[in-house]
Order: C-alpha cells, then sequence, then structure tokens
C-alpha cells in the first residue's frame, strides 16, 4: 500500500512539471493584444509564407535524414548480429560518439570547414540548408536510431528468421526486406520517429552555419518580435510530435495485434 501511495505521488508530481508549463504556454499563446483571448497566434503560422517554407525545408530535411539513417543503420545493425556478434560493442561505443561531443562543438568544427576549404565539393555541400545540414543531422540521429533498432533485434528470434528465409530460397537482402523489417517494424518507425523529433527540434547546428530557412531557427526569429507567436509554433510543433509518436505506437501496435 506504502508502495502504491508512493507513486501516486511521483506521477502527480510529473503530471504537474510537464503540465503546468504547458498550460502556462498555451494561455500565453492564447493571449491578444487587446488583452482578451483568441487564436490569432496560430492563425498566423498559416497566414506566414515564411514560416510555411521553413516548416517544408525541415520536414524536407528531417524525411531524407530519416531514410538516410535507417538505410545506414538497419543493415549494419542485422550484419552485425548475425555475421561479427564480438563487434557489437565497439560499434554500440561509435555510435555514441555523436552524444558525447556537444553539437556546440560539432557546429563550430563544421562552421571552420564552411569557412576555411573551398572546392566544388564543399560549395555544393554547403549551398544550401538541405545538403549542409542533412548529412550532420544523420550522424547526430545514429545514437538514438541505432539503439531503437537494435533493441528490436534483440527481441526477435534474427538468426532464425534469416536462416528460415535463406532455406526457402530468399536471398539475404529479400530476407531483410520481407521477413525482418516486418518482424521489427515498431522500432524501425521508432527509430525513425526519433530523427524525425530530433531534425525538427534542431537548432544549434543550423545557428551557427547561418541557415535561417529551418523551422526551429524561425521560431527564434519570429520570438524576436512576437512572443506569442514564438510560443504558439513551438506549441504546434510539440503537438505535431506527439502525433507522429502516435502514429508510430499505433502502427506498432496494430502490427502485434496482427495474427
Amino acid at each position: 500500500m506504502r508502495g502504491r501511495r508512493w507513486r501516486v505521488v511521483v506521477l502527480g508530481l510529473a503530471l504537474v512539471y510537464f503540465l503546468v508549463p504547458l498550460l502556462s504556454a498555451a494561455e500565453f499563446s492564447l493571449r491578444t493584444p487587446g488583452g482578451g483571448y483568441g487564436v490569432a497566434n496560430y492563425l498566423t503560422i498559416f497566414g506566414d509564407e515564411v514560416l510555411l517554407s521553413s516548416l517544408l525545408v525541415s520536414l524536407q530535411i528531417a524525411v531524407v535524414t530519416a531514410v538516410l539513417v535507417l538505410l545506414l543503420v538497419v543493415p549494419t545493425a542485422v550484419w552485425v548480429r548475425l555475421r561479427f556478434p564480438a563487434a557489437a560493442a565497439l560499434l554500440e561505443s561509435a555510435t555514441i560518439l555523436p552524444i558525447v561531443v556537444p553539437p556546440v562543438v560539432m557546429a563550430a568544427g563544421i562552421a571552420f570547414v564552411q569557412a576555411n576549404l573551398g572546392g566544388p565539393v564543399f560549395r555544393t555541400l554547403f549551398a544550401s540548408s538541405f545538403t549542409a545540414l542533412t548529412p550532420f543531422y544523420v550522424v547526430l540521429a545514429l545514437p538514438f536510431a541505432y539503439r531503437a533498432v537494435d533493441n528490436g533485434l534483440a527481441a526477435v528470434p534474427l538468426r532464425t528468421l534469416v536462416e528460415a528465409a535463406r532455406n526457402l530460397g530468399a536471398s539475404l537482402p529479400t530476407a531483410l526486406w520481407r521477413v525482418v523489417l516486418p518482424a521489427i517494424r515498431s522500432a524501425v518507425l521508432g527509430a525513425a520517429f526519433l530523427t524525425l523529433a530530433l531534425v525538427l527540434g534542431e537548432i544549434v547546428i543550423a545557428r551557427i552555419l547561418l541557415y535561417g530557412d529551418t523551422f526551429p531557427v524561425a521560431i527564434v526569429e519570429v520570438g524576436r518580435s512576437q512572443a506569442g507567436v514564438a510560443v504558439a509554433l513551438t506549441l504546434a510543433s510539440l503537438v505535431l510530435t506527439w502525433l507522429l509518436l502516435l502514429a508510430v505506437s499505433f502502427a506498432g501496435s496494430s502490427r502485434r495485434s496482427t495474427p
């Protein structure tokens, strides 16, 4: 009984900790200059072409980053578990490096390369926010995506599934696509969601590299003159992230309930 009361207390404190700032931000975002309340700040989002353009740019970067991360992580994690299980610890240590290195340090190094190295390759790389930010966001997302996919692989009999598919005549790529991926569908979707959330919220690298056409940077710029709109934008992006999480959870649960 005492343990149950403590769980209720901890849950209540957690709800207060998370809900009070959100409710305060929602109340502030609904304020109007005349002293009342309305949805004018949220309507500004849809009427501002700069904000919509920055959102589309960030979504484009996020989708491409998620695809590249999955193309890197899923085959590598499967190959290591099947062929080189002894290298799993080394790979895990390598993928954690982007977490150890602060984004500010990474951004400073990238800015040095941007300012001091020329050549057609680097000029093409830094020509736009899409080509400049996507490779570095892939690096930032690797630790989260790798652990999500690796946990999914640990929960299924990977070797048995692959050997059964190979005995039935499937090649290794076919076994990966037709057998392994459906088995770890929720883990792959979780990795994609984490990548999308990271890209939609990352501002340090984009800010230091002076790419102002991404959504997080646009929120900061709007906040300089329109605080209510900036808070509304933040809440809207948070709701979008929650919807993505719900979509991932629904897809995973529907897959598990399928006979």
